[in-house]
């Protein structure tokens, strides 16, 4: 997945499209990994409440073994995610 070089931005992933994104709360140490992770985008964590960057982001893939299946109804918090906050709609939306 392309990155911006030396360091710049705050997410590893600096392109406009949705990747994939695993998180690590600073402050209580709970994980958890999203398929909506965007460019300088966080997540707030669901405990902490304190918003918190992809440490990894890659491109998203197919699931293995389901022959292709992805489950789009699962949930996603948008009450803590930046990206749909500043939107103000579901960020996969594409309106």
């Amino acid at each position: 997945m392309a990155s911006k070089g030396g360091g710049k931005g705050l997410t590893p992933y600096q392109g406009n499209r949705r990747c994939f994104g695993e998180f690590s709360c600073p402050q209580c140490d709970r994980t958890w990994v999203s398929a909506n992770s965007w460019a300088d985008m966080g997540q707030q964590c669901q405990d902490c409440k304190i918003n918190v960057y992809p440490h990894t982001q890659r491109k998203l893939e197919k699931p293995e073994g389901l022959d292709g299946v992805i489950d789009t109804q699962k949930h996603h918090p948008q009450h803590l995610c930046e990206k749909c906050k500043k939107l103000g709609r579901y960020c996969r939306d594409r309106y």
